[in-house]
């Protein structure tokens, strides 16, 4: 989920529709607007991303009972994907019912903060599963330069409109026009026809212990 001294890297856990949408979406028919959010837009995006992941798999492995995920996902939002509004990259749909957060080359979670997260909210059984699965990406994670989907989540209510696609499209465009690639994990196996129809290559599955699989997949610049 993060990069730490293991050499790892973030996980992205989505909730955004399972089956690719088509060119004529809902969203490309209305007049919804993708905006770069502020750092005063910070907490509305961690409340729609609660709303977002409260089906996750790896969300809700981490944290299976309700009050300790409404306590401590909030926690984790901001510190896996906070930098993403330091760096004036996370998009959001008008009235936060989704967003993408981006990590431009070289950025990467707070480090310090998750671990400590991770530490003190956790169950305990979990945690050495949970720090070995974090181990493993950092073998997939690609060495060259490239933009990061730490965060895609889009509301149950809002879903398969078109939001994950046009939340996703500022960032790829660039990757095309810059020729680097755009790496994420996937925390959910339904997504993975969403991210491929995208451009998105499957790079493998990580799995240890009782953790869900983990799919980390990249896209390479498209012509």
């Amino acid at each position: 989920m993060f990069t730490t001294q293991f050499n790892v890297k973030s996980v992205n856990s989505e909730a955004v529709a399972a089956r690719p949408r088509e060119p004529n979406s809902i969203l490309e028919q209305t007049t919804t607007q993708i905006r770069i959010a502020r750092s005063s837009d910070q907490k509305y995006i961690i409340a729609s991303m609660v709303l977002a992941f409260n089906n996750d798999p790896v969300a809700r492995w981490m944290y299976p009972d309700s009050y300790q995920y409404l306590t401590h996902f909030p926690n984790f939002i901001r510190a896996f994907g906070g930098r993403s509004f330091e760096q004036n990259t996370t998009y959001a749909v008008d009235g936060y019912s989704g967003a993408a957060l981006w990590f431009p080359p070289g950025v990467e979670p707070n480090v310090d903060a998750l671990i400590e997260l991770f530490q003190r909210s956790v169950f305990e059984a979990q945690q050495e599963d949970l720090f070995s699965v974090l181990e493993q990406m950092g073998h997939y994670h690609p060495k060259q330069s490239h933009w990061y989907l730490a965060i895609l989540g889009v509301e149950p209510v809002q879903q398969r409109k078109g939001y994950g696609s046009a939340l996703m499209q500022p960032v790829l465009t660039r990757c095309d026009r810059d020729r680097i690639p755009a790496y994420l994990e996937s925390s959910n196996p339904a997504n993975i026809p969403f991210y491929e129809h995208h451009g998105f290559e499957l790079l493998g599955t990580i799995q240890v212990g009782a953790s869900p699989p983990i799919f980390p997949m990249v896209r390479y610049p498209q012509s």
